[in-house]
């Protein structure tokens, strides 16, 4: 967690540095849903994906003239996965069967992101997007499942599209892929889950 503190220190400064240039900043509030499941190093059992909510804050700053900026953002997104643990004998023995993991986690994404803003006046009521970067999640809340541990955070990789509506509202999806472990089983040595999911989002811009 050291490094990934010390990476989003980097980005927050390098923000800063571009709030400086006179980029055009606004901000808003999100809501959508997401679509996730865990990944294990290995396929022991059967593994449904789950569907929980997004909700928070978001900003983005672009810079006037060239369509490219940073789309950031803090939110509450639920994840994670049921795993069917009774499919095999040393989970089933201690009365495993199918089970939910939630994770309940702060996210916080930052993406560099390019807008198409060059259309003959179009842009004022569609423009697309595209976004991609990292995502920092904390774990701040699990349901108990005693023959897992959970990280205290994880890192992914998103990349996403959108479009914009008037200036005010953006609809878009997007999909992580996780770089670093989220969960990992209790018995098994090294067995270990990254998070991967899809989402879909509405913005709002004040």
């Amino acid at each position: 967690m050291k490094k990934l503190t010390s990476l989003l220190i980097l980005i927050v400064m390098s923000i800063a540095v571009a709030v400086t240039a006179r980029a055009e900043f606004r901000h808003g509030v999100t809501a959508g849903v997401t679509i996730s499941t865990l990944k294990f190093k290995q396929d022991l059992f059967t593994i449904d994906r789950g569907v929980g909510p997004q909700v928070g804050w978001v900003g983005e700053m672009m810079f006037p003239g060239i369509g490219f900026g940073i789309d950031l953002g803090a939110y509450y997104s639920m994840e994670g996965a049921t795993l069917h643990l009774g499919e095999r004998k040393m989970w089933a023995a201690e009365g495993y069967g199918k089970e939910r993991s939630y994770l309940h986690n702060l996210q916080i994404p930052i993406n560099l992101k390019f807008k198409w803003t060059r259309m003959d006046g179009l842009e004022d009521y569609w423009a697309p997007y595209v976004f991609g970067g990292p995502v920092f999640d904390f774990i701040v809340g699990h349901n108990r499942i005693k023959a897992l541990e959970y990280a205290t955070g994880s890192v992914g990789i998103q990349a996403g599209l959108g479009f914009e509506l008037k200036r005010r509202w953006q609809i878009q999806g997007s999909y992580m892929w996780g770089m670093t472990y989220a969960l990992r089983t209790v018995k098994l040595t090294d067995f270990s889950a990254r998070n991967y999911a899809w989402s879909i989002r509405v913005n709002y811009f004040f």
